[in-house]
């Protein structure tokens, strides 16, 4: 896994991709830093952040896709993926080695974020806990995305379809507690109630709120694991039709 692993972050970050991505991640936060600067009534800083990531995982689906959209297409693309189903390397640490690499390069565009509570600290005051929250649930709400984009990336050798394709689904996904409350899903209570179950953004708004639920993290880390499987098995049945 980790041979995986390492080929997955110099793809990343022997090119300027991770950090085009990164830049990108620190315009949105920026922004979105500065918009709620520009709402305060004080001078003193006195914010916790939760509005800032809430916010700005709507810009940030933007990202996702493009982080993922590469991680199997290109692979069929460029016919690398003979060699790859080949090597020693099962195909449970393929998939694994490639979501933890997408993974750290995640955690690298949030470390740079981490410039901004520094910075309100020396000037103001942050409330830590809160604080430690919104981290925690953006992390795993994006680690949520980046095994769903893996899973689309799988199903094409074009990446840009994976990016297209990813998108649109992780917008539906994001409107899915929305589209529960319309009036067409209100004549069906016991499907709308299955929906909102699946509807990741109610939940993500309390760890913005300050709040960590456990039914919250397994729902996250529920849904990491499905996404990982799905693509496990759609990786798994591309080997054995090749015989």
């Amino acid at each position: 896994m980790f041979s995986v692993y390492k080929k997955e972050l110099q793809s990343f970050f022997f090119t300027p991709f991770a950090y085009a991505l990164a830049a990108l991640f620190m315009f949105l936060f920026t922004y979105m830093f500065n918009t709620s600067i520009a709402r305060l009534d004080s001078s003193t800083f006195r914010f916790t952040f939760p509005e800032i990531f809430y916010n700005l995982i709507f810009f940030f689906i933007f990202l996702i896709p493009i982080m993922t959209m590469r991680t199997f297409a290109d692979e069929r693309k460029f016919g690398t993926e003979v060699l790859l189903m080949t090597s020693p390397v099962n195909v449970l640490q393929i998939v694994l080695g490639k979501f933890f690499a997408n993974v750290t390069v995640f955690l690298f565009m949030l470390l740079g974020s981490a410039l901004f509570p520094i910075v309100t600290a020396l000037n103001g005051e942050v409330i830590v806990s809160q604080l430690a929250c919104a981290y925690i649930g953006f992390f795993f709400w994006g680690c949520m995305f980046i095994a769903l984009g893996m899973l689309i990336s799988s199903f094409t050798e074009n990446s840009i379809i994976a990016a297209i394709i990813g998108e649109i689904v992780m917008f539906a996904f994001i409107f899915l507690d929305d589209f529960s409350q319309t009036a067409f899903m209100s004549q069906f209570p016991k499907l709308q109630s299955v929906v909102y179950a699946f509807a990741a953004q109610p939940r993500f708004s309390y760890f913005s709120q300050g709040f960590i639920r456990v039914s919250d993290l397994v729902f996250f880390i529920s849904a990491i694991i499905v996404f990982l499987a799905w693509n496990y098995i759609s990786i798994e049945k591309r080997r054995w039709n090749r015989g």
